[in-house]
């Protein structure tokens, strides 16, 4: 299991953290909770111990769209009735995003992960890149970006920072050189926080594309303390897709920041059994991941029947959950 309780995620007021060991229970015997941030060590997750971990957690939806959905309460609910880890923020470029309105929407994420700091679970900082899929065309954007957010993080453990959502359209050189541009500025500011690097091909190891992760193990980023992206739809990206994550997370640490039981567009029939082959995968090898997501919109991927995010009362249980969203809550308090 992975996803735990807030007492065993991160103490965010007091500075310290604390994560649930894979394949634990926060209330079973054996469990530890960890003091420090988080680190990489080998292909692994780690704590402070060097003790392998593993997150689970879900993904805000854009938050240009939908941050009614993102309050305190729901936020509580993520961490103490879903018992999630991790909530990434997703800042979205383009769609009217960042770039749009840049004091916004740095103001907008910084909020959303001071609430999941408050309820005591991990902050993925989502670079939400998508369209155009080069990832330097937004460099100077996300050079602002990270500055900013790095600066204010760079003394509390509980964030991560995925610098490029789902780099499409380019090489696995060009996302390299843009990687090894905009890590160092988070470093200048945070030196020590886990970095996320997204991969070719929206993510998929250049699956996608006709290419596979053997490019990223032949030229890995020059940077420490980095994990690699993986994205996955179940219903789309079958057996190929699955293999390709089993062989990377061999060579590579491999951070799975967004999937889900549907098509790869976030909708349609949702494929539990092709689902539930990845979650078996990641828990056996310890990859955490994070689902795509924690809002109402009308598709089937966003976990909140329609409508629910418009008033800021119901968030617990499972009647206010689509059939994606019962599902995916109960594997995180698995």
């Amino acid at each position: 299991m992975a996803a735990g309780s807030t007492a065993a995620v991160l103490l965010a007021l007091s500075g310290t953290t604390s994560a649930t060991a894979a394949g634990s229970h926060p209330s079973a015997p054996g469990t530890q909770e960890i003091n420090g941030p988080l680190k990489v060590c080998g292909t692994q997750l780690c704590d402070g111990s060097g003790q392998a971990v593993q997150l689970n957690g879900m993904s805000t939806h854009g938050t240009q769209w939908y941050p009614k959905c993102v309050t305190s309460k729901s936020v509580g609910a993520l961490a103490t009735d879903w018992r999630a880890d991790v909530l990434r923020v997703s800042t979205y470029v383009q769609d009217g995003g960042y770039e749009d309105d840049p004091a916004k929407f740095t103001a907008r994420a910084q909020k959303f992960v001071d609430m999941a700091h408050a309820k005591g679970m991990y902050a993925i900082i989502d670079w939400h890149m998508l369209d155009p899929g080069d990832p330097d065309f937004n460099l100077d954007r996300a050079r602002t970006f990270f500055t900013a957010m790095a600066k204010k993080y760079k003394d509390h453990p509980g964030v991560l920072y995925e610098i490029a959502n789902e780099p499409s359209g380019v090489s696995w050189s060009r996302i390299k050189s843009y990687s090894e541009k905009i890590i160092p500025v988070i470093r200048a500011q945070d030196p020590d926080s886990v970095v996320l690097v997204g991969t070719r091909a929206w993510s998929s190891f250049g699956v996608s594309e006709d290419s596979d992760e053997s490019e990223v193990v032949k030229n890995p980023v020059q940077a420490s303390n980095i994990m690699y992206t993986f994205h996955f739809y179940a219903a789309s990206h079958r057996e190929e897709y699955l293999s390709a994550l089993d062989r990377a997370s061999d060579k590579l640490p491999v951070f799975v920041t967004e999937f889900g039981t549907q098509n790869y567009e976030g909708e349609g029939a949702n494929d539990f059994a092709m689902s539930q082959k990845y979650l078996d995968l990641m828990k056996r090898k310890k990859i955490s991941w994070v689902n795509w997501n924690y809002s109402d919109d009308h598709r089937s991927g966003a976990v909140f029947k329609d409508g629910v995010c418009d008033s800021d009362d119901k968030w617990t249980g499972t009647s206010v959950l689509k059939e994606a969203g019962v599902w995916i809550r109960n594997k995180i308090r698995a």
